[in-house]
């Protein structure tokens, strides 16, 4: 029998987390990913907020598989609750795949980066704040290769696991397509990254667009070879 979009998620994050080397840092970035506070899981697991703070702080015993098992069917529940907005975005991802001349690179980090660590590695200017300070991926794209030849629902398939996370855009002149193409995706990443421009050369408008979808904007000229030597490394 064919697994439900569901289960095949559970699986993920539960692997995920049983697997990694830090797995309440795991287990946090999945939480914030569902948009769950600390206090919601925990009362959809009727235990105290105190419980989940310390298995995501390693001050508890890193949970085995069943409670693993039990934490990830909670955060489904709720995202269920709440419509299985979560649920159908994952479902459309789950059999991404790309040719190599549109997406350099998609990755999902095991726990959530501070955007200033991703920009370090990109040697990334900053030009517009967003409302977000974390990333949990990267999806590194050929811009004219991706605006070109993927229709908006494609667009979708670029944010893996999670919206949270940057999109990078390579070969970009000004960033005027990148920007545009960003007002008819809904929801929109965490980050944009535009490379091969400098702010001096940049689209006019690009910063004002960034400030009404709420997502941080940066500009890097690194060697794109190397860009992503560093990006792999992370975190």
């Amino acid at each position: 029998m064919t697994a439900t979009p569901r289960e095949d998620l559970a699986q993920r994050v539960a692997g995920e987390i049983t697997l990694s080397d830090d797995p309440g840092a795991t287990l946090r970035k999945w939480r914030t990913d569902f948009d769950v506070s600390q206090t919601e899981l925990a009362g959809q697991l009727d235990v105290s907020s105190s419980v989940v703070s310390d298995y995501e702080s390693g001050r508890r015993e890193s949970p085995g598989i069943g409670v693993v098992s039990r934490i990830v069917d909670a955060l489904l529940d709720i995202d269920e609750s709440r419509g299985g907005g979560r649920i159908r975005q994952y479902a459309r991802v789950l059999s991404a795949g790309f040719e190599s001349d549109i997406v350099h690179d998609l990755r999902e980090y095991p726990t959530s980066v501070p955007m200033d660590r991703l920009y370090d590695a990109m040697d990334a200017t900053e030009l517009v704040e967003g409302d977000n300070d974390y990333v949990s991926g990267h999806t590194v794209i050929n811009s004219i290769q991706a605006i070109t030849r993927l229709s908006s629902d494609e667009f979708y398939r670029l944010y893996g696991q999670s919206t949270n996370r940057a999109l990078v855009f390579t070969g970009v002149t000004r960033g005027e397509s990148p920007l545009v193409a960003m007002r008819v995706v809904n929801p929109t990443p965490n980050a944009v990254v535009l490379h091969g421009v400098t702010e001096d050369d940049l689209w006019e408008h690009a910063p004002a667009l960034a400030t009404i979808d709420g997502f941080s904007l940066a500009v890097s000229t690194r060697d794109l070879d190397d860009m992503l030597d560093d990006l792999r490394e992370l975190p």
